[in-house]
């Protein structure tokens, strides 16, 4: 049940749950936040169909990629975090798999043709809403250079990586996470460190 009165060249209406909200006449969509019911999360609600608009956690994928004993590493052109060093990684497109998203981010932000060999491990970072899948990789020709997004790619050996520059602690945890298991063609999925949320 609701009251529904003009206001301000638009509408005022007031629900049964007590929201008041205005919009512009003809204005539609979920613009409530309610418990929808049979639900026990706050979610946005259109009011007049009672569509839901579900709020799900964003999916990152990306590679530990190597060439030879060195890593690939780009330095991140945009925020946030610019100007530090990451693996190449990104948010999955709609309607491509995990591995397929991997292999193009690699080219958009490397020009890197690169070959997957192993999932290599689950991160979760609850702050951000954020699941991360990363794989680990390799580099079959050393072509590479910076995409839009990085200012700069290079190779690095373990004691070259800017350690102090890495614009993530999941890259952290990736690039340590894949030195613990280097050269094993068998492992279980890698997952945050004990009590690490992802925090900067």
């Amino acid at each position: 049940m609701s009251t529904r009165k003009e206001h301000k060249g638009g509408y005022q209406t007031t629900y049964f749950d007590g929201d008041t909200v205005e919009t512009g006449k003809g204005e539609r969509g979920p613009r409530v936040r309610r418990v929808p019911s049979g639900d026990s999360v706050e979610r946005l609600v259109c009011p007049e169909c009672n569509f839901i608009n579900y709020e799900n956690p964003l999916m990152v994928v990306g590679a530990v990629v190597t060439f030879g004993d060195k890593f690939l590493l780009c330095k991140r052109s945009i925020e946030p975090r610019a100007g530090f060093w990451t693996i190449p990684a990104g948010y999955m497109e709609l309607h491509e798999t995990p591995l397929d998203g991997a292999k193009r981010e690699a080219v958009e932000e490397a020009n890197a043709a690169i070959e997957i060999d192993a999932l290599l491990a689950i991160y979760t970072i609850p702050r951000i809403s954020q699941v991360q899948m990363i794989y680990r990789a390799s580099l079959p020709e050393p072509h590479f250079s910076p995409g839009p997004e990085s200012t700069d790619v290079g190779l690095f050996s373990w004691d070259e990586i800017p350690w102090q520059e890495i614009a993530f602690p999941t890259v952290h945890w990736a690039l340590n996470h894949f030195q613990e298991v280097r050269g094993q063609s068998a492992f279980a999925p890698f997952t945050n460190p004990e009590g690490a949320t992802g925090t900067l």
